[in-house]
């Protein structure tokens, strides 16, 4: 596998963001043109999104949103499925953590899907015992 490089940015390739949130799941499969709006929205507006780029192709991502001063949340960390299990998931969580840890963040949480604990935990996340996650429902 060619060289890998991981980078902050503020502007992505919406498209290919897109489908890689279309590949994790987390994103509707119809053609809705305000997506690509939507999109690039979330990759300005977040306090740091990762990317990981072979070549010049764009091939996983995470963010973290954060008031920048005391709390940071990582979400949507994800690889082009062809790529899974080289590695490169560990490259944007430790470029995501390096860039909060800069800004002297000290509170870092996250919510993993189910059978992903362990890879975090390598990291060093611990599960928030006695704390419920909660999702504002319809």
């Amino acid at each position: 596998m060619s060289q890998i490089s991981y980078h902050i940015v503020k502007e992505a390739d919406n498209a290919i963001i897109l489908s890689l949130y279309r590949q994790a799941g987390w994103w509707q499969m119809d053609e809705n043109p305000q997506y690509l709006e939507t999109v690039r929205q979330i990759i300005t507006n977040s306090f740091c999104f990762a990317i990981a780029i072979q070549g010049n192709e764009i091939i996983g991502m995470g963010r973290a949103i954060s008031d920048g001063v005391s709390d940071a949340y990582i979400q949507d960390v994800t690889v082009r499925q062809d790529l899974r299990g080289n590695g490169i998931g560990k490259g944007i969580i430790n470029t995501l953590l390096a860039y909060l840890k800069k800004h002297e963040l000290q509170w870092i949480g996250l919510i993993s899907e189910p059978g992903y604990e362990r890879f975090y935990q390598g990291f060093g996340f611990k599960v928030m015992e006695n704390y419920t996650p909660f999702l504002l429902g319809e």
